[in-house]
């Protein structure tokens, strides 16, 4: 299935129906009167989170969105039925943007969320509302009012404990592939991957996580080069990252600079999340060059990175488990010192 993470939709509310304007004609009822029904309301659109979905495909072939019209009233006090409301179904971590594409009017964020977009117009009074003492036989009803309409962006942010952050060619497809069921496109050269993965990570029945591989950064990605901003939303859902430096490469503390770099310049606390660093494809590096990679990334990022490669399998099951501990922090299950804590607090997108 092709991955959609952004949509422009239209979206219209239904017009109410109109009253109606009748008079009893019942045999051996002379004088009658008004008994024209009310119209019924428009339908209106909402939005609804649900789980199984993981992309805003839906959204490519269809883009205009609209309810139906409440049914105009009729004779003998017959109200109109209420217009057929329109349910967009989203993934969950979709937010809503206005026109403008900067302003967040929704976030769906919960499975199970429903909001309305917008609502639909009243139906109109039909001439029975309007009877009286004075005006015995209105012949007028009201029409139903309007309904809205407007132009919105879906965007997709993914929801998973952990982010998976580096460079291109990075092995970071390598490292889900070993680390979950995901199999993503895996290929020598960069930018094999183009949208972000999903993986879930399962330790053990109890001890079940998602990681997100997220396509490769390059250096001014934050400003738009390489594939941009477009997936560094993504990011901003996951409660912490793991950083994966190509071991391979020469200068792997400038490759560290320039991760951490873009995930500053892009804001949105993608600098405060934390952040376990991971030296990749150490099954290609003799134990000499191992160590001295690794001694290269501890001068600049202040902490011994974790050894591991997704070929091999080496350090994987270590670099989870630790990957598992964090994620248990931010889910409020266990504290700093790895004692168990209370639910309370726990961490949500």
């Amino acid at each position: 299935m092709k991955f959609l993470d952004q949509a422009k939709i239209y979206i219209r509310s239904g017009n109410g129906g109109a009253g109606s304007v009748s008079f009893r004609r019942e045999k051996f009822i002379p004088n009658g009167g008004p008994d024209g029904g009310d119209g019924g309301t428009g339908g209106s659109v909402w939005i609804e989170a649900v789980e199984g979905l993981n992309t805003l495909i839906d959204y490519r072939y269809q883009q205009h969105f609209k309810a139906q019209t409440g049914h105009h009233g009729q004779g003998r006090q017959m109200h109109g039925a209420k217009g057929e409301d329109v349910v967009l179904k989203v993934p969950v971590g979709t937010q809503v943007l206005d026109e403008d594409k900067e302003t967040v009017l929704l976030d769906m964020d919960e499975a199970g969320k429903i909001e309305c977009l917008l609502r639909g117009g009243n139906g109109g009074w039909g001439n029975v509302r309007f009877k009286g003492p004075v005006n015995q036989a209105p012949r007028f009803a009201n029409p139903g009012q309007d309904g809205q309409e407007r132009w919105i962006w879906l965007r997709l942010k993914l929801i998973a404990d952990i982010g998976l952050a580096g460079l291109p060619n990075a092995g970071k497809s390598t490292f889900l592939a070993a680390a979950s069921a995901a199999r993503p496109k895996i290929a020598d050269y960069p930018f094999t991957t183009l949208a972000p993965n999903l993986g879930m990570v399962d330790l053990s029945p109890s001890e079940r996580f998602v990681i997100a591989d997220i396509p490769g950064l390059i250096e001014g990605a934050s400003e738009g080069a390489g594939l941009g901003t477009r997936f560094l939303g993504h990011v901003e859902r996951s409660a912490s990252l793991i950083h994966l430096i190509d071991g391979t490469q020469d200068d792997v503390a400038e490759a560290y600079r320039i991760i951490r770099g873009e995930l500053d310049a892009y804001g949105e606390g993608l600098a405060e999340k934390v952040e376990i660093l991971a030296l990749n494809k150490i099954d290609a590096l003799d134990p000499e060059t191992r160590e001295a990679k690794a001694a290269e990334l501890e001068a600049v990022a202040g902490r011994r990175p974790m050894l591991v490669s997704g070929v091999s399998g080496e350090g994987v099951p270590e670099l989870l488990r630790a990957a598992w501990a964090e994620v248990r922090k931010t889910r409020g299950e266990i504290d700093s010192d790895g004692r168990v804590v209370d639910q309370a607090g726990a961490w949500t997108p």
